[in-house]
């Protein structure tokens, strides 16, 4: 007989082996560089873990720590976990740690609950972008820029040239754009809940756990542990499932640290995102 067969054959749980629930931990920025939040690195433990829900206790857990990143990101993943919940009947729990907010607090909306700790930083449903200008640096020490385009706009927001009005209402226009679309998300998947407290919750700021709760941002308080325990038995245990890690002879010597260095400047100066 096949193992694949065998596996087949065996009960998804054995008698005498603990009630398992798959936590997905998801830690750090989203950004779709290697090592941060991204679908990439999520997409097969989140479908391992809805497997895994499916086949035991129908839940699953969002473990989130993050303060954000990237606007992109953050709606595939989203938009991932609702595919998959969909798909699968599995009921999906965000529990946030130290802090779930912007990008962080869009994944965790995700959720089809949202809980946290009292002090968690949550919400700060806002937009950011920008850079910096140093034309007037380069004048002042005579260096004279050369560069050739094509379009009239190939150049907008440029550092080395003054901002010109309409690269300012471009940018403003892209980033009310996006706050549009973390509002809609928030609404969509909150829904009551935020009623009566939209102008405080959709300003861009932050707030801790209980008054999040005041304001519909989460459903209640709780850690890993003690919701498994609650809600799957005081013999159930988290089963953590994360991406697989590389391995990079580079990243052992340590020189690929300044590639990510890069990575992450690149990822500020360039675009709006979630912070």
């Amino acid at each position: 007989m096949a193992l694949a067969d065998l596996r087949k054959k065996l009960p998804a749980r054995l008698p005498w082996s603990p009630r398992l629930v798959p936590v997905i931990r998801m830690s750090g920025i989203i950004a779709a560089r290697e090592g941060a939040i991204n679908l990439d690195r999520f997409a097969a433990p989140l479908t391992r873990g809805f497997d895994r829900a499916k086949s035991g206790e129908k839940l699953l857990i969002l473990a989130i720590e993050s303060p954000g990143g990237s606007p992109v990101q953050s709606d595939l993943i989203g938009q991932f976990i609702r595919r998959k919940a969909a798909e699968t009947g599995v009921r999906v729990v965000a529990i946030i740690g130290d802090v779930g907010a912007s990008g962080g607090y869009w994944i965790a909306c995700a959720a089809d609950e949202i809980l946290a700790n009292k002090m968690s930083i949550v919400g700060s449903i806002g937009v950011i972008g920008g850079g910096f200008g140093v034309h007037q640096l380069i004048r002042r020490y005579g260096i004279e820029r050369r560069v050739i385009t094509a379009g009239a706009n190939k150049l907008r927001n440029d550092p080395f040239s003054p901002e010109r009005e309409e690269d300012a209402v471009f940018n403003r226009g892209l980033v009310d754009d996006i706050h549009n679309a973390f509002k809609s998300w928030v609404r969509s998947r909150r829904g009551s809940a935020i009623e009566g407290h939209e102008a405080d919750i959709f300003d861009g700021s932050y707030m801790l756990g209980e008054v999040a709760r005041s304001r519909g941002l989460i459903d209640g308080f709780g850690d890993v542990r003690s919701v498994i325990n609650e809600r799957a038995g005081e013999s159930a245990k988290p089963e953590f499932i994360g991406p697989k890690k590389k391995f990079s002879l580079m990243r052992l010597l340590g020189r690929d640290a300044g590639a990510a260095l890069l990575n992450a400047i690149e990822a500020e100066t360039l675009g709006a995102r979630l912070q």
